[in-house]
């Protein structure tokens, strides 16, 4: 059974403090958009570092693949 994108979400809120999140995906491959603080400061291969670990195994295990547009609350006003 293939994760739903309603089910990547929750996986990466539950483990990242977003104040915006969006994914979209075919059970395979996602796109997401994350907001959150934790990424100030954070070159793009860190941001994506903290959301591998906030999935943790589902990375390998259940999700194909993910593309992430990362920001700070700041870029994602701009």
């Amino acid at each position: 059974m293939f994760p739903t994108p309603d089910l990547v979400k929750s996986y990466i809120a539950a483990g990242l403090e977003c104040s915006h999140l969006e994914v979209e995906g075919d059970g395979q491959h996602f796109k997401a958009v994350i907001v959150s603080a934790a990424f100030a400061g954070k070159r793009p291969i860190q941001r994506h570092q903290i959301v591998y670990a906030a999935l943790g195994d589902r990375m390998r295990e259940e999700i194909h693949a993910l593309s992430m547009k990362t920001l700070t609350p700041e870029e994602f006003a701009n």
